[in-house]
């Protein structure tokens, strides 16, 4: 893996505005970046993180089986006492997931590691599997990269055939994100996009726009009933707001379902290391408040925590169990904060400490891998990056291709 400057495509700009890409600049940053790209080889993306993706989605998965049977470890993990059946009843039902998105930090050297699991709203999507796509295509046609060079990108594939699995041609999916938001549009119409693919019925509307009848079913802006739901708004909102008092008996089957509130926030990486400790792809991770006088000393932590602590000393890094963006992220390196985000809007939350997996540099920028993760199977990645070690809402976009 390393990083190769190349020449931008021309009129790339007004490509991506033709195409809906409106977000292409953020911020008043540049949010797609093609002015370099990272160069992989077959064996890097196979042995190192689609493999490795595979897995550790099958290890979440029995992480849910665990949890959902555990009260104390729901209340841990953040479940309101009034949902938690809601979210058991969810899994045993078996309702299912569509997608995913780990993200990894890896620089070809070495294991990969899990930094956290974007299991319920994964954004990022249409940059993934389209814009980086035809980036490829046209990058190869006007000979900046050479013929046999490919791209890890089998994500709209993948989300069409997933489509198809779940259910019936002619099936109307509704699917809904906060109004005003081009970065979430652009998910929810990739997702949209797949399905009509899949000869599925896909409707849009704005989340704030979603009603309830008087039978308690859900119902679109044009009043029609929503059966199947594909929401870009967290669970962690949802299950603490008035509208999920309603969800039980909408009738309504939602995507993603109610289990992945268990597996999209950062409390998940400490179930993970107790089931599985010592698994390459992982780093220590335990909550806070169970550690937090063997951190300082006044106490004997339990035995993993013993096993983890010089890890821990030389370097972890605090996260609220929700976060999003890098909010209230805080590194700690030999008992020191070196650095932390302003973004406190998570503070409120309960926290969990995990071993430090320093982001390598390249040109100014440290790049975050995301292995999307279609069903159960790793579909193809997406690259951000940014100057910060916490990686925030500045973050660039960043291509990437394989040559052998």
């Amino acid at each position: 893996m390393h990083k190769v400057t190349l020449p931008e495509r021309e009129g790339w700009r007004a490509k991506a505005e033709e195409l809906g890409f409106t977000f292409a600049d953020m911020h008043g940053e540049p949010y797609w970046d093609e002015s370099s790209a990272y160069q992989f080889t077959l064996r890097e993306i196979e042995d190192d993180l689609e493999d490795p993706a595979t897995e550790l989605h099958s290890m979440c998965r029995e992480a849910v089986a665990r949890i959902v049977t555990d009260e104390q470890l729901m209340t841990k993990l953040g479940i309101p006492q009034q949902h938690m059946d809601l979210v058991a009843n969810s899994w045993s039902r078996g309702e299912p997931e569509l997608y995913g998105r780990f993200d990894f930090a890896y620089d070809g050297t070495g294991p990969a590691k899990l930094l956290e699991y974007n299991a319920d709203t994964p954004t990022s999507l249409y940059e993934s599997a389209s814009f980086q796509w035809s980036w490829l295509e046209d990058q190869l046609a006007a000979d900046v990269l050479r013929d046999g060079d490919d791209q890890f990108n089998g994500i709209h594939e993948a989300l069409i055939e997933r489509f198809k699995a779940l259910f019936d041609p002619g099936t109307d999916l509704h699917f809904t994100a906060a109004a005003g938001n081009p970065e979430d549009y652009g998910t929810v119409e990739a997702l949209g996009w797949a399905a009509r693919a899949a000869d599925l019925g896909a409707h849009y509307t704005d989340l704030e726009k979603i009603g309830i009848s008087k039978d308690g079913q859900f119902l679109d802006d044009q009043d029609r009933v929503i059966g199947i739901l594909f929401k870009l708004y967290p669970w962690e909102d949802l299950l603490r707001d008035d509208y999920g008092d309603n969800v039980a008996g909408a009738g309504c089957l939602m995507l993603e379902p109610a289990w992945k509130a268990v597996v999209s926030n950062k409390g998940l990486l400490p179930v993970l290391w107790e089931m599985f400790e010592g698994h390459p792809n992982l780093l220590p991770a335990f909550f806070e408040a169970d550690i937090a006088e063997a951190m300082a000393g006044h106490a004997t932590g339990p035995d993993a925590f013993d096993r983890a602590r010089d890890v821990l000393s030389a370097g972890h890094v605090s996260k609220p169990i929700f976060s999003r963006e890098g909010a209230g992220v805080k590194i700690i390196e030999h008992g020191t904060q070196t650095e932390a985000s302003t973004n406190q809007d998570y503070a409120q939350y309960p926290r969990i400490v995990q071993g430090y997996a320093p982001l390598t540099e390249f040109d100014g920028f440290r790049p975050i891998i995301g292995a999307w993760m279609v069903g159960e199977a790793c579909a193809g990645i997406g690259i951000r990056e940014d100057r910060s070690r916490i990686t925030q809402d500045l973050s660039r976009f960043k291509p990437h291709f394989i040559r052998d």
